[in-house]
């Protein structure tokens, strides 16, 4: 019991951080739960399943409002989909059961993680040189199917390694390919991708045993009603420093993760 209090425990505090600045839980929760001593692949395993079911609610209510351009979520799902069942697949049927390979997903956790700081720190500078009608700017968009589904293989095989990334990442392509997207569907459209991506994902890891329940348990019960009350009291306090800090904050631990894993 004191195991799951502390883990209900850490949910409230990710769901409130989630709340009152916006930034995805995964990039706050996994390596909370790794500097709390969580073995590294438990730890990315049901974060990302997590991630799933606290995004789905949001998802369906995305698709209410008719936010979500479903058009897209199908070219990232082509390339993300089969890089994460892939990705699975080797850690499942090529390595070892016995090897060790935390070092790789620290790593890997590692680069999403300085990723997702950047996007949060330079996003205004991001979209607005999308906006640009530069020749860079007019092939990308030509091209973007291509880009899309290219991008969304990277992002299948590292958020299946890291747990992170499904949402800056795929907020800055969506900013870069598609400038003029409304706000709104930016973020539903994002959020539509994340769900069945971080899904299939979680179910990989399970496959793989990498998965402790009673975290995940304790995770929602803490988190679910916390971001409630995040979101509440993010209308009253400024939240672009609070912002901007975790960001940077996130920037230091992804590059401990790359140099001293």
């Amino acid at each position: 019991m004191p195991e799951l209090l502390y883990f209900v425990i850490c949910g409230a505090g990710v769901g409130l951080a989630v709340g009152l600045t916006g930034i995805g839980g995964g990039s706050l929760m996994t390596p909370l739960l790794i500097f709390s001593g969580v073995p590294t692949k438990i730890a990315i395993g049901t974060d990302l399943l997590y991630a799933a079911a606290t995004k789905s609610g949001a998802m369906l209510a995305h698709h209410r409002r008719k936010t979500i351009r479903w058009d897209i979520v199908a070219l990232l799902s082509l390339g993300s989909i089969p890089a994460s069942l892939l990705t699975s697949a080797v850690l499942k049927l090529l390595v070892n059961p016995e090897t060790d390979y935390s070092t790789e997903l620290e790593i890997s956790l590692g680069i999403m993680l300085v990723i997702t700081s950047a996007v949060l720190l330079f996003k205004k500078r991001i979209e607005g040189e999308a906006l640009e009608d530069t020749e860079h700017n007019s092939w990308v968009r030509k091209h973007y199917r291509a880009i899309a589904v290219i991008s969304g293989i990277f992002l299948g095989v590292f958020v299946t390694l890291s747990s992170v990334g499904a949402g800056a990442f795929c907020t800055a392509l969506l900013l870069t390919l598609f400038p003029r997207l409304p706000a709104m569907n930016v973020v539903g459209t994002d959020i539509a991708h994340a769900v069945p991506l971080t899904l299939v994902a979680g179910m990989g890891h399970i496959w793989n045993d990498n998965i402790s329940w009673t975290l995940l348990v304790g995770l929602l019960i803490g988190s679910l009603p916390a971001v409630h009350i995040g979101a509440k009291l993010a209308v009253k306090i400024p939240n672009n420093v609070l912002q901007r800090f975790l960001a940077s904050l996130l920037m230091l631990i992804g590059l401990k993760f790359i140099f001293v894993s």
